[in-house]
């Protein structure tokens, strides 16, 4: 079963969604701010990111730029970083789409079609 974790103002998410729901493909939503990724799913996720952590967060929101993390995430552990990840939904990249064996963040429909198919 596929967890897309998604924002309901985001644009992206919607067409996540729709594009799901377009392609029959079953999934969980799950709303990213009341209900973070767990730890493990993020674990899981930093690795299909080929253990980039910054493609883990939301780097356009406004959670990352008032905690000035682009200068305060190189010099954290993996660990710590995935930590705030969990605790704050509104730092995670989004949408979140997570499987049993791949996942992704963002959407781009190519890379979905890539995924998915």
């Amino acid at each position: 079963m596929l967890s897309l974790y998604i924002y309901k103002n985001c644009s992206s998410c919607q067409k996540a969604k729709k594009y799901l729901k377009e392609h029959s493909i079953s999934f969980t939503e799950l709303p990213i701010r009341d209900t973070p990724p767990s730890k493990q799913e993020l674990k899981r996720m930093l690795q299909y990111m080929n253990d980039n952590m910054v493609k883990l967060f939301n780097t356009s929101g406004m959670d990352y730029r008032s905690q000035n993390l682009k200068e305060v995430l190189p010099k954290l552990s993996a660990q710590e970083a995935l930590d705030m990840l969990h605790s704050n939904g509104n730092l995670v990249k989004r949408p979140f789409l997570i499987g049993e064996d791949f996942g992704t963040v963002g959407f781009n429909e190519e890379t979905w079609d890539a995924l998915l198919d």
